[in-house]
């Protein structure tokens, strides 16, 4: 066996002493460092600190109300972990992805950090104006992500891209520290059935035009609103326009009234005739939008064929008249 010598022992501990503490140690960059998407946060050991970061204690809403979508408030409430710097006040940005890149964020507002708990919102018509755009193209089923970042009152600041994750610990990405670097906005649509019910244009039929090959594209279907929470897919799916289909069971979505969410159980919809196949079609799941506001119906399904197997997922996209 091959020993160290005593000097050669010495200085294995200190580099184990100083190898475990830079594990454990939670990096945050100083904020006069460059942050672009790609700072490297061990580019100099000058920009280690002590660091600040905020600790979400009550999400209150993440959805944008289409039908209001100016005024609709989403945010969350926080306080800044007590252990960090004291924080001055959060600059909020807000993204179309969820990229901690900071070219890619859109400055929407400063709001001053208050004790011990700090309201972070935003309004739809808010992100509007910060990405440029009218409030009316912030479309159902479209989600932005909301950053952080927090200006101390010494003036630093500290936001997802110049904060270290703890050595992989998950500070910024997991659950334990319930840190705020983000939250995501979604703008939703309220269901209505009494808006349902009507004629629709097929836009995409990945079911009958992609695998029984027929296409539908283009034709004119009828949607049929079912009590207050459900829609009636059956002139849609087997197909009006294949000779010698018929419907099985009524195919029936049921969607959520708040946010318009589809759910597609299973059904055995449809028979299909020996010119495309001779089976019965089932819709195994899905899911979607059922959005009344705008009157687009958009659902992913995944549909088996009895004797040919699971088919896979197919979109279906209708647009009302």
């Amino acid at each position: 066996m091959i020993s160290l010598n005593k000097s050669k022992k010495e200085a294995m501990k200190k580099l184990l002493i100083i190898t475990a503490a830079f594990i454990t140690t939670v990096f945050f960059i100083n904020a006069c460092k460059k942050t672009g998407g790609n700072v490297n946060p061990l580019s100099s050991v000058t920009n280690n600190g002590v660091g600040s970061y905020l600790v979400l204690d009550k999400t209150n809403s993440l959805n944008l109300d289409y039908t209001s979508i100016s005024t609709s408030t989403v945010g969350i409430d926080v306080h800044y972990y007590p252990g960090g710097e004291a924080v001055d006040h959060v600059i909020l940005f807000v993204s179309q992805s969820s990229s901690f890149d900071t070219t890619q964020w859109h400055e929407v507002k400063s709001i001053p950090y208050t004790s011990p708990t700090t309201t972070l919102s935003v309004t739809g018509g808010e992100i509007a104006t910060a990405l440029g755009v009218d409030p009316s193209t912030l479309s159902p089923g479209s989600s932005y992500s909301v950053f952080t970042r927090i200006v101390t009152k010494t003036g630093k600041t500290y936001d997802a891209n110049n904060t270290g994750d703890n050595a992989g610990g998950g500070l910024i990405t997991g659950l334990a520290y319930n840190s705020a670097f983000s939250f995501v906005a979604t703008v939703i649509c309220p269901y209505d059935a009494s808006a349902i019910t009507g004629k629709y244009k097929v836009i995409t039929d990945g079911w009958t035009t992609n695998a029984v090959g027929v296409d539908d594209t283009g034709i004119i279907v009828d949607v049929t609103a079912v009590g207050s929470d459900s829609i009636d897919l059956s002139g849609v799916w087997p197909g009006p326009n294949i000779p010698g289909s018929n419907i099985v069971n009524h195919l029936k979505i049921g969607v959520d009234h708040a946010t318009g969410t589809a759910t597609v159980p299973q059904t055995d919809f449809g028979y299909y005739p020996p010119s495309v196949g001779d089976f019965t079609a089932t819709a195994a799941s899905g899911t979607g939008y059922v959005f009344s506001c705008t009157g687009v119906i958009t659902l992913t399904i995944d549909v088996i064929a009895g004797g040919y197997g699971d088919q896979g997922n197919f979109t279906l996209t209708l647009q009302k008249q």
